[in-house]
């Protein structure tokens, strides 16, 4: 089992890395960042497909001094069961814009703030390798326009936008 690890490790540390980095916001305040998101679009995950009022909360932890988060949605539909997955947020950069998240032990993966409103109203999550993206606003729809703006940027960073889905919400 040990021998496994080892063989699986390089692979996920390559699917994590990119010769050509996203940009990132030069800051963020942890404090004004934590509390509700609506994810209102997504490359999904395996977990995330068919993922109805999707949200994800972010606690400071200061206890453990990590960001808990709790992402909640209704499986398949609006009368879905629903579902609520926890992880352990870790803030791997100074300047907050990068964390690492630990789904399961001991596996960290990259969490890139991309994009981020001054007024903390939407933000953009990236991975390294742009397989995965998040687009979350603290209301459970974003103007229109607003969101054609963040393709935009999506898609100027090297992201397959066509890939992207909206996720249904309704509240």
């Amino acid at each position: 089992m040990k021998n496994f690890f080892y063989l699986i490790c390089p692979f996920f540390l390559l699917a994590c890395s990119s010769s050509n980095p996203l940009k990132k916001v030069d800051r963020v305040d942890i404090n004004r960042f934590m509390g509700k998101w609506y994810v209102i679009a997504n490359i999904p995950t395996f977990v995330e497909k068919g993922a109805h009022n999707a949200v994800e909360t972010y606690t400071w932890n200061e206890q453990d001094q990590r960001i808990d988060v709790a992402f909640t949605f209704l499986k398949d539909n609006f009368d879905g069961e629903k579902k609520t997955y926890t992880q352990k947020a870790f803030i791997y950069d100074p300047s907050g814009n990068e964390w690492r998240i630990q789904f399961f032990w001991p596996f960290k993966f990259a969490y890139l703030i991309m994009d981020l409103a001054p007024d903390y109203s939407y933000t953009v999550i990236g991975v390294p390798n742009r397989s995965y993206i998040w687009i979350m606003s603290r209301t459970p729809t974003l103007p229109d326009v607003t969101y054609q703006e963040i393709i935009k940027k999506i898609k100027d960073q090297g992201y397959d936008t066509s890939l992207i889905k909206k996720v249904p919400q309704k509240w």
